[in-house]
């Protein structure tokens, strides 16, 4: 059986097992010391008050406060995540390509692939740029060991020429072929044009 009574200091409501009556218990809330209604119970059957205070489920019954489960919460999560994506998007580095463009050929103009080397090397429309087996690049017999002198070299010549040879061996390696075309289009020259050479043709 169920004893009711209420606190006389804070009037929460409270409940004890009837085999508590008259026993000495604290409130939850507010720690005043209670009696149990019920009578007083002597002898050694009477519950001391530090024993129901060690067991309350067992000596009161109290209507709690029951949490509710409410999950995990994601939205530290996701802000997160937006914080990484701000990042690599800001410190990415876009790279774009560089693209040559080659004029369409006319008819009324002569094949470069028609002309000899010698031919080309004495019109002084152009630009004569040379890629050796060993990779290195000569503009007009001038040795270019960097591409800043590279680009030094073609404006020098550009003032006076507005097309360009590229002679490429085909033992160079393409990204210094690939250089020299770009140096060409850097410089503002729109006529490019390139040609494959062997040992044969030295």
């Amino acid at each position: 059986m169920t004893i009711r009574f209420v606190c006389t200091d804070c009037g929460r409501k409270l409940r004890a097992d009837d085999r508590y009556a008259g026993a000495n218990v604290k409130c939850p809330r507010c720690a005043a010391k209670l009696v149990v209604p019920g009578g007083a119970r002597a002898g050694p059957e009477e519950p001391a008050a530090e024993q129901i205070d060690a067991e309350p489920q067992q000596a009161l019954r109290f209507g709690g406060y029951r949490a509710k489960d409410e999950g995990l919460d994601m939205t530290p999560m996701v802000d997160v995540t937006f914080l990484l994506l701000i990042f690599f998007m800001v410190t990415a580095a876009f790279h774009l390509q560089k693209a040559i463009e080659v004029p369409a050929p006319q008819q009324e103009e002569e094949s470069t692939q028609a002309r000899t080397r010698e031919e080309i090397e004495q019109d002084d429309d152009y630009i004569i740029v040379e890629v050796k087996p060993d990779n290195s690049i000569f503009v007009e017999d001038r040795e270019a060991p960097s591409e800043q002198e590279l680009l030094a070299l073609l404006r020098e010549y550009r003032e006076q020429r507005s097309s360009l040879m590229v002679f490429a061996d085909e033992e160079a390696l393409h990204e210094k072929v690939v250089m020299a075309l770009d140096a060409g289009n850097a410089v503002g020259i729109e006529d490019i044009r390139l040609a494959t050479v062997s040992e044969d043709d030295y």
